[in-house]
């Protein structure tokens, strides 16, 4: 009975991070740009995925020009101005990205389209500011 009420205390306390944040999308630290040469680019890109789409995977890729080690790209995917999926990418040696994500399942013969129709993503890149250059 105490290893139940133990696992039952630890989960609680598993889910206490979870049950007091409210995800905001990407939240930008402040302290980060004190120097003023780091900056957050968003990208936007449309999806669509067609009704009798057969691929079980979609995917998003680029490349990050100037990225700040240790910061992943945050791809953010909105349906009708409603969030739907999340995540955060790790930058390569080469800049280069890619996130790939389920858009069908299949559950024995039953077919499962996890993503159908238009869609926002939002690309979120941290890289290092350049300065222009100035001519005198």
């Amino acid at each position: 009975m105490k290893y139940v009420f133990g696992m039952a205390v630890g989960i609680f306390l598993l889910l206490i991070p979870s049950l007091s944040s409210v995800s905001q999308g990407v939240q930008w630290d402040p302290k980060l740009t004190a120097d003023g040469n780091v900056q957050l680019q968003k990208s936007i890109v449309y999806m669509h995925i067609p009704a009798d789409n057969k691929l079980p995977f979609g995917c998003v890729w680029g490349k990050v020009t100037d990225a700040v080690l240790g910061y992943p790209v945050v791809v953010q995917i909105y349906q009708n101005g409603k969030p739907v999926h999340f995540a955060q990418v790790d930058v390569k040696n080469d800049g280069s990205y890619d996130y790939y994500f389920r858009v069908r399942d299949v559950e024995g013969d039953k077919v499962i389209n996890i993503f159908q129709g238009d869609y926002t993503v939002d690309i979120f890149k941290t890289v290092y500011a350049t300065t222009a250059p100035t001519t005198t």
